[in-house]
């Protein structure tokens, strides 16, 4: 393959290049970004004042090649605030390096993206998961980067993070229990879960034998994606929120005669798809509820500052004029005395 599609590094000002096209198409500056799983390219459905900028239009970009990723970003809004959205990802079995993969979440970074939520269609490796059910991961394993491969792996950005990044509490535990509080409103508890997901790196479904291992080792759920792209959202200090949508119950038994298959992960991610964009819509509002409030506290304590810095101000030169008028007595008094 062309190693121009699959480069080890880029540098800071190619990854700026690819940021200033964007920039120049929309004047749209999202707070959230969303990366719409398999399936769940309907996400970006709930977006209204919609700008398209489609990846093949993108220098340095990658493009999809999955069944149900329709390959562009789709910026606009949910409710009054501004998001953009991932329809179509990228993964590791297309041929494409993490660092490529990975690189649509340092763009998003770069055009003032603070929060990520990321959506992927995952396997129930959880014997107490049903299909349809949505888990919020609460942690990860990440078995492509078990044996080094890490989309930060070569020269480090320090204009974007650190070269030693620590993975405790990738995900965030306030929004989970905002996602919690979002569900339980919606009604939708008895399909609620939290667990932790294993990202393999595909494109084969698992052997009974993997899930079998992954299952003892208190994996809920696998994927292949997710767990690169959080990465790289927490090195560059973005709060993430991630779910997995079931949709498919993993064998971990040999008499199960049921194979995985895309068709079937498609099929119960469509299935969902008006409950998922209501739930990313409430959570989106809930976030932009929580920043407002956090906007409006500044302010006040600023004015207050401000008010503050004046009233000593005030007095200062009150004290300035007294002193003045002191001094003016006191030469007059001189002055008299001659």
């Amino acid at each position: 393959m062309d190693p121009r599609l699959c480069p080890t590094s880029y540098s800071f000002e190619e990854i700026k290049r690819t940021v200033n096209f964007v920039l120049s198409r929309t004047e749209i500056r999202p707070m959230i970004g969303i990366i719409c799983g398999s399936g769940l390219g309907s996400l970006a459905d709930s977006i209204t004042e919609q700008e398209i900028i489609r990846y093949d239009e993108i220098p340095y970009f990658p493009v999809s090649t999955v069944p149900g990723h329709a390959g562009q970003f789709v910026f606009g809004k949910i409710g009054i605030t501004f998001v953009v959205a991932m329809q179509g990802r990228f993964h590791h079995y297309e041929g494409y390096t993490l660092l490529k993969c990975t690189m649509p979440v340092r763009i998003m970074h770069l055009i003032g993206v603070r929060y990520l939520f990321a959506t992927n269609a995952a396997g129930g490796v959880n014997p107490e998961f049903n299909l349809g059910d949505i888990m919020f991961i609460r942690d990860h394993i990440n078995f492509m980067g078990l044996p080094g491969n890490n989309p930060l792996n070569g020269p480090n950005l320090p204009q974007l993070g650190p070269r030693f990044l620590s993975m405790t509490n990738a995900y965030d535990k306030g929004m989970r229990d905002l996602a919690r509080k979002v569900g339980i409103e919606m009604g939708i508890e008895e399909i609620m879960r939290e667990g932790v997901y294993a990202c393999l790196g595909g494109p084969t479904y698992e052997s009974i034998a993997e899930l079998i291992m992954l299952h003892t080792m208190g994996v809920d759920a696998v994927g292949m994606s997710t767990a690169h792209e959080i990465i790289i959202a927490r090195h560059c200090g973005m709060t993430v929120f991630a779910l997995s949508l079931i949709t498919n119950k993993c064998a971990l038994d040999y008499e199960d005669r049921e194979p995985a298959n895309h068709e079937e992960v498609i099929k119960i991610a469509k299935s969902r798809e008006t409950t998922c964009c209501e739930f990313i819509a409430r959570l989106v509002n809930e976030v932009q509820l929580i920043e407002t409030k956090i906007a409006e506290e500044a302010a006040a304590e600023e004015a207050k500052k401000e008010a503050e810095a004046e009233k000593i101000k005030q007095e200062e030169e009150a004290e300035k004029k007294k002193e003045e008028q002191k001094n003016e007595k006191n030469k007059k008094r001189t002055f008299k005395k001659k």
